[in-house]
């Protein structure tokens, strides 16, 4: 008998979800929309986003203190289906590998495991992409333009022209989020994060087809070191796309956590991988 338990449970199957740096579970309204009411949706505030206060404690915050916030959702459900965003994927994954028997699922669109990076080549042009991403951001919010790093960090992950097409009081927004969003780089890279330590449950890894090198290599890593998992190169979007193209990624996400709760889903018909394009 498996050590999970995929019997459908008298109230509702739980989703967990977790969004990306400078956003707040507000991104998930749509897909909290689409799941219900069939399943429970608890869309949580990760540090310094949302309603959640900024980090307070006497040393580094730690993907581990961020998977705090969510462990209450796991014991009181008896387990859920997690889905993450981009340093939610991250704080996804890392909560998978803490409380792997109170984890039904796993879904994420492009985690920002970038301590996959050093592991894998620390002088390949992502890793090298990323630490100069995370370096000019420092120099911008150590002179006080907590603006100039705002643009950067929106220029990367959405585009060029992304930060000139917000409305102001949006890039209010994500400045006024910098110095939460800043150490969390260093938070990803000095967690021990093991792939090997994922549960085996069904876990949908996706990728968007436009997306910057450094989450395109985390996502082959993911392949490479989880072959039984699905993955998806979903085209037409980059990393942003739960939030530029939500109707799109909510949809495989939709369609995934249904096949999840399915009357014969089992973790034997996850023990297979594809890579195949959706349209945007």
């Amino acid at each position: 008998m498996s050590k999970f338990n995929f019997q459908r449970a008298t109230a509702r199957p739980r989703v967990v979800l977790l969004h990306s740096s400078a956003s707040s579970s507000r991104q998930w309204s749509p897909l909290i929309e689409a799941l219900q009411p069939t399943f429970d949706t608890r869309a949580v505030d990760l540090h310094g986003h949302g309603a959640q206060p900024a980090w307070s404690g006497n040393r580094l915050l730690t993907l581990a203190d961020e998977a705090a916030l969510v462990e209450p959702l796991l014991h009181a459900a008896g387990g859920v289906h997690l889905v993450g965003h981009s340093y939610g994927g991250a704080v996804a994954a890392k909560v998978a590998t803490m409380f792997p028997k109170l984890v039904r699922s796993l879904a994420v669109f492009e985690p920002v495991l970038f301590r996959a990076l050093v592991d894998d080549n620390p002088q390949a042009e992502a890793m090298q992409e990323f630490a100069g991403l995370t370096a000019m951001l420092g120099r911008h919010l150590d002179a006080g333009d907590d603006h100039s790093a705002a643009q950067i960090f929106v220029s990367y992950w959405a585009g060029r022209g992304a930060w000139g097409h917000m409305p102001a009081d949006r890039r209010g927004a994500v400045a006024a989020r910098m110095r939460a969003v800043h150490p969390q780089f260093d938070t990803l890279i000095r967690d021990d994060f093991d792939f090997d330590r994922l549960p085996d449950c069904p876990t949908l890894f996706l990728t968007g087809a436009a997306t910057v090198a450094s989450t395109r290599r985390i996502g082959e890593i993911a392949r490479r070191r989880r072959p039984q998992a699905r993955h998806r190169v979903l085209d037409g979007m980059g990393h942003m796309g739960p939030i530029t193209h939500a109707a799109a990624v909510n949809r495989v996400l939709e369609q995934f956590l249904r096949e999840c709760e399915a009357p014969r889903a089992t973790p034997l018909l996850w023990g297979w991988s594809e890579l195949v394009s959706a349209p945007a």
